[in-house]
């Protein structure tokens, strides 16, 4: 499902239901079952053969969710956190450093959660393949399992694998490899048998500490990467809100113009201003946008590099 689209909800659909956007989960529908919330109760039964995007109404009146179709991007909001994972910002750059596209051949370690997985897996469809492994044997059967339940078996394929000490075990084969490992620097090597010796290879290793980029960027040199760059993505999120624009007669006239936040939830998000005026006349408004309170930091170093192909004689 997280490659293809369909527009009506069946029984056996994975689906995320949104309710608020702090809150999102999936299931899987199942006529008989129901879910529950704090809006109320939503029986799977009433979900079967509506759109996706449908809004559907508790039975207590209290509220309602909207039912979305699985994509990655949705995914990596609600992915069972087994491991830390990649976010929108990180991924998209990513994916277009290493020139990601349908028909690539891409290896993947570690796995992880699966959230750049599914990412991938999206990105190369339909006739890309992606190779991941992941060392600690839980995570990769749990991978697996999602894997198989999203319909992406066909195009992933995953291996419980210490690439460190055993390699990759596959040779000029990979458009491109990404590296999320805690000493990426030692899989280097491997990572440049793996890559195709006919046509440019791309590296990405994603490293928190920066003493992990500078043994990466000496692994990378002395293995003959070349073009060794090293980003950071720090996203920036904007709020907005409507606020009055008194003209040139109402600020002569005097006349005081306040502002009432409304707040909507426990972390005091201003959603809208109400612009109050003494006399109760309606002002005209604007649009105007500010950067929320709370920024996301640091998350990771991402160093690309490329491997060029080898001449032949």
């Amino acid at each position: 499902m997280f490659h293809e689209y369909k527009n009506i909800v069946e029984n056996g659909d994975l689906v995320v239901v949104y309710s608020t956007p702090e809150t999102m989960t999936t299931m899987t529908v199942s006529e008989g079952q129901i879910f529950n919330n704090r809006f109320g109760s939503f029986r799977h039964s009433d979900m079967v053969g509506l759109k996706y995007g449908s809004k559907i109404q508790s039975h207590t009146g209290r509220g309602f969710v909207y039912l979305l179709h699985p994509t990655p991007a949705l995914w990596t909001q609600v992915v069972p956190h087994r491991t830390q994972i990649l976010y929108l910002p990180d991924i998209s750059f990513i994916s277009l450093y290493l020139n990601l596209m349908p028909g690539k051949i891409v290896i993947e370690s570690g796995t992880g959660s699966g959230s750049f997985s599914h990412s991938i897996a999206r990105t190369i469809a339909p006739s890309g393949h992606l190779y991941t492994f992941e060392y600690h044997e839980l995570r990769a059967n749990a991978a697996r399992k999602e894997f198989d339940e999203h319909s992406l078996a066909n195009m992933v394929t995953i291996e419980h694998r210490d690439v460190i000490a055993n390699g990759f075990g596959r040779t000029n084969l990979a458009d491109a490899v990404f590296l999320d490992l805690p000493a990426p620097w030692d899989a280097v090597e491997a990572a440049k048998q793996a890559l195709r010796k006919d046509t440019i290879g791309r590296i990405c290793c994603f490293s928190p500490c920066i003493e992990q980029v500078q043994r990466t960027t000496l692994a990378l040199n002395e293995h003959g990467f070349a073009e060794i760059r090293m980003f950071e993505c720090l996203a920036k999120d904007y709020e907005f809100r409507n606020a009055p624009l008194p003209d040139i007669d109402v600020a002569i006239s005097g006349k005081k113009v306040s502002f009432k936040s409304v707040k909507s939830d426990k972390k005091r998000k201003r959603d809208e201003d109400a612009a109050v005026v003494d006399d109760k006349d309606e002002l005209p408004t604007m649009i105007l946008t500010k950067p929320v309170d709370e920024v996301r930091g640091h998350t990771s170093y991402l160093t690309f590099a490329i491997l060029a192909p080898k001449e032949h004689d």
